[in-house]
C-alpha cells in the first residue's frame, strides 16, 4: 500500500474547521470600535432631546433612567463630553460637528452663575446615582481644560464657573486646576483668566479659608504665580490683578502662605545648621542665614523668635535623653545658642511670644515640665528676657496650657522680680 496520500482533485479548496467561530481580524475590530462612541453619543442625544428645553429635572430623570439600558460604565468620558461641551471631543480640542450639539451642556447654556450652578446639580444627581462615573468626570474635565486656548472667552467663562461648582460640591478634586498651568496655556493669559473666574466663583459661595484648603489640596497654596505669564510673574502683579477683581482676601491669603513657606524653610534649614557639630557651625553664619530668610519673608521678631527657639530646642534629643540628663543638655544648648535668641528678642512683644512658646513646650513634654522655671531664669540671666516681659506674661499673657503647675513652679522667681521692681521704685523716689 502506497503511504503517500493522494492530493484532492481541486487543490484550491480551503480546509474548514466545523464548530469553530472565526474571530474578526483586529483591524476590522478597531475600525468598528472607533465608531462606537458616536453611536453611544447619538443614543444619548436622542434621550436628552426628549426633555422640554431648560427642564433640568426632566433631564436628570432621563439620564438616570438611561443608565439602565445604555453602557455608562464603558462610555463614561463620552457622557461628560456631551454634557459639558455638547459633543465628542476630537484630538486637538475639536468637537465633532457631524451632528447638532446637545440641547443640554455647560458651554451651550447661559453664562450666569445661578444657571450654571443648577446645571452642575444635574451632574451631581447623575453621579449620586452612578458613583462609578465620578472618576470619568474628573478625567474628562482635565482633558477639556487642556484646550481652553481653543474655546471662546464666553465658553471658558462657563467652564470656569462650572469647574468651581464641581470643586465646591466635591464632584472633582481641586487638583484639576493644575492642568491649566501648562506653559502653552499660561503664556497668553488663558490660565490666569480661567483661574480668576474659578476663584471668584468659589469666593462668592465660600470663605477664603475654604478656597485656601482647595488650593492646599491641589498643592497650589504657594504657587498662584504659576498661572501668571512669565514676564508678569511678580507679587506686585498678583496683588494688582486680584485686587482689581475684588479678591483682596485672596491676596492676603497668598501673602500669609508665602510667609508660612519661608517660616517652614527657615525652621528646617536652621534645625539642620544647629545639629552640626558646634565647632563646624559659627553663630555668625547662623545669624546670616536667619537674617536672609527674615528679609525674604518680611518676618517680624515675633514671627522669628518661635522658630529660633524650636530649632535650639531641637538640638536636644528629648526622646532618647534620660530624664536626669535633660536639664544639663537644655542649659548647654541655651548657652551655646544664646546669641540667636537674644538677637530676636529686642521688643517686649517678641519676649512674651518666646515665653508663651517655652510654656507650651514645657507643658507638652513631661521631661521639660520640671525645669520650666530654670529655663526662664537662664534666659533672664542671659538678657534674652527682661523682668517687665516676665511680669507681664505672668499677669496677663500666659497661656492656659499647664497654667496651674507651671505658674506655681515659677512663682518664687516672679515674686523675686516683683520685690526687685518695688525696691527700684522706692530708690527712684
Amino acid at each position: 500500500m502506497n503511504s503517500t496520500q493522494t492530493q484532492p482533485a481541486n487543490s484550491n479548496i480551503k480546509p474548514t474547521l466545523h464548530g469553530v467561530k472565526i474571530k474578526q481580524r483586529k483591524g476590522i475590530q478597531k475600525a468598528q470600535a472607533k465608531h462606537e462612541p458616536e453611536v453611544f453619543r447619538d443614543s444619548l442625544l436622542a434621550q436628552i432631546a426628549k426633555a422640554q428645553p431648560g427642564d433640568l429635572e426632566e433631564i436628570s430623570s432621563i439620564l438616570d433612567k438611561a443608565g439602565n439600558t445604555m453602557e455608562y460604565r464603558k462610555y463614561g468620558e463620552n457622557i461628560f463630553e456631551v454634557l459639558i461641551i455638547g459633543g465628542i471631543l476630537q484630538p486637538g480640542g475639536i468637537v465633532m460637528d457631524d451632528v447638532e450639539r446637545s440641547p443640554f451642556s455647560i458651554v451651550g447654556g447661559e453664562d450666569d452663575a445661578a444657571s450654571i450652578k443648577k446645571s452642575v446639580d444635574v451632574f451631581n444627581k447623575l453621579i449620586r446615582r452612578y458613583k462609578y462615573l465620578q472618576r470619568p468626570l474628573e478625567e474628562t474635565l482635565k482633558n477639556i481644560l487642556l484646550f481652553i486656548n481653543k474655546w471662546t472667552p464666553e465658553e471658558n467663562s462657563k467652564l470656569a464657573k462650572a469647574t468651581a461648582y464641581f470643586i465646591t460640591t466635591q464632584l472633582v478634586p481641586p487638583t484639576v486646576l493644575k492642568v491649566v498651568s501648562k506653559d502653552y496655556l499660561v503664556k497668553d493669559g488663558h490660565s490666569l483668566d480661567f483661574v480668576t473666574t474659578v476663584f471668584g466663583t468659589i469666593l462668592k459661595e465660600q470663605s477664603v479659608d475654604q478656597l485656601g484648603k482647595y488650593l492646599t489640596a491641589a498643592g497650589l497654596e504657594t504657587s498662584l504665580l504659576e498661572f501668571f505669564p512669565p514676564n508678569n510673574r511678580t507679587d506686585k502683579a498678583l496683588d494688582e490683578h486680584f485686587e482689581a477683581q475684588g479678591m483682596k482676601q485672596l491676596v492676603e491669603f497668598h501673602h500669609r502662605n508665602q510667609k508660612d513657606s519661608v517660616k517652614k524653610d527657615l525652621l528646617l534649614g536652621l534645625k539642620q545648621m544647629l545639629r552640626l557639630d558646634e565647632e563646624e557651625q559659627s553663630t555668625a553664619e547662623v545669624l546670616t542665614f536667619i537674617k536672609e530668610n527674615v528679609k525674604q519673608g518680611d518676618l517680624t521678631e515675633a514671627d522669628t523668635i518661635p522658630i529660633v527657639w524650636n530649632a535650639v530646642l531641637d538640638t536636644v534629643d528629648l526622646i532618647n535623653t534620660r530624664p536626669d540628663q535633660v536639664e544639663s543638655y537644655i542649659m548647654r544648648a541655651l548657652k551655646r545658642w544664646n546669641e540667636l535668641l537674644e538677637a530676636y528678642t529686642h521688643s517686649p512683644k517678641s519676649e512674651v511670644v518666646l515665653l508663651q512658646r517655652v510654656q507650651i513646650n514645657c507643658y507638652e513634654d513631661a521631661k521639660l515640665t520640671k525645669i520650666f522655671s530654670r529655663i526662664v531664669q537662664l534666659l533672664y540671666k542671659n538678657d534674652v528676657l527682661s523682668d517687665n516681659a516676665i511680669l507681664y506674661w505672668a499677669d496677663k499673657a500666659h497661656k492656659p496650657q499647664g497654667k496651674t503647675v507651671l505658674m506655681k513652679q515659677i512663682e518664687p522667681f516672679v515674686n523675686w522680680l516683683r520685690e526687685n521692681e518695688d525696691d527700684s521704685d522706692e530708690d527712684d523716689e
